[in-house]
């Protein structure tokens, strides 16, 4: 391949973008392809902050967090002065194809380079959220779930000795897989979570019951886009407006643990665990996925697979349709959440 690949990170950081950066360089390089890195995403592309990426400047990324590249939510798309700006860049820079490392919103604005403005594009999936479809893991979840079971498990003394229940709030905007995974693994008492629309008159009673057996502390994961079921929504509109924010989810659980103490007289804490699931090393299976993808991704453009994603299905990766993921969700398997269920109460 004489002419270069480009990649950039877009959307929100996560654990393992490095590694990825990493296994399409070191890929690449066996192939004698040389590679591009672009800053701030698809702004880089836009502005032309772009610049060579070596073995050397790779070298020993796979440990580190975030993304040497950085990132922005920025979308071409919505201005036809950027798709010209990135026209002549594209064509400054000697650039033969582009891997797009993104989440939902990345990965369906590449969908849409490659198929309107027929950019050879391959994509790699990332997000803690792990609600892209055609892939059975992001990378980035693992390490999210491990600092979320991991503040679980320290809750679970303090509520213990102070007879309290701990409402432990994390992210995972429409989905819940990082609090049933999370929850599951930290051994909560029960999980809310955005596919299944809670009523806080059976939360109350779980916990009433609990501390008539003599269990007079809890543990609720709570994910952010958490919602209560319409029977029984005590949200205000302010609230709900303020809550449920696109660009800034979170505060049901705040909430969640104040109605709890005013209708049954429990002590109640919230936690809310925040941008620390987001930072930080990610563990040795975000660094092998991520590897693993990189490195399929340069493998699918040079076979000219444009228009696809790496991804994970099994132990295998295997290239799956961007159009088919893009603006989608993967919501939590209700297989994994019934398991979930045995351990509530």
């Amino acid at each position: 391949m004489e002419k270069y690949i480009g990649v950039l990170t877009g959307g929100g950081d996560c654990p393992g973008l490095n590694a990825a950066i990493r296994g399409v360089v070191r890929r690449a390089l066996i192939d004698d392809i040389r590679v591009l890195g672009i800053h701030s995403g698809w702004q880089g592309l836009i502005s032309g902050r772009i610049e060579p990426l070596t073995r050397y400047s790779v070298a020993g990324l796979q440990y580190k967090g975030g993304t040497i590249l950085g990132t922005s939510r920025c979308n071409p798309l919505t201005s036809e002065e950027w798709l010209q700006k990135i026209h002549e860049n594209w064509r400054k820079f000697g650039l033969g194809a582009l891997i797009v490392v993104g989440g939902n919103g990345t990965l369906s604005c590449a969908a849409k380079m490659w198929s309107d403005h027929k950019y050879p594009i391959v994509g790699i999936p990332k997000t803690i959220d792990n609600d892209v479809p055609g892939t059975d893991y992001t990378f980035g979840f693992d390490t999210a779930v491990s600092i979320a079971t991991e503040a679980i498990d320290r809750l679970h003394t303090t509520a213990e000795a102070h007879h309290r229940v701990m409402v432990v709030e994390v992210m995972g905007r429409h989905t819940g897989w990082i609090a049933t995974c999370a929850g599951i693994a930290g051994g909560a008492d029960l999980i809310l979570i955005p596919e299944r629309p809670f009523r806080l008159s059976e939360i109350c009673e779980m916990l009433v019951k609990r501390r008539e057996e003599g269990r007079p502390f809890s543990i609720i994961v709570v994910a952010e886009d958490s919602r209560p079921h319409p029977d029984e929504d005590f949200l205000t509109s302010e609230q709900h407006n303020r809550i449920y924010r696109e660009e800034h989810l979170g505060g049901i659980g705040q909430l969640v643990a104040r109605k709890i103490e005013e209708r049954i007289n429990i002590s109640t804490r919230i936690t809310v665990l925040g941008y620390i699931q987001r930072g930080g090393s990610p563990t040795a299976y975000d660094r092998v996925l991520a590897t693993r993808l990189g490195v399929q991704a340069v493998e699918m453009v040079i076979r000219s697979e444009f228009g696809m994603m790496a991804a994970l299905r099994g132990t295998k990766t295997i290239g799956f349709p961007l159009e088919e993921a893009a603006n989608k969700t993967k919501t939590v398997d209700p297989d994994l959440f019934k398991t979930a269920e045995v351990f509530f109460g």
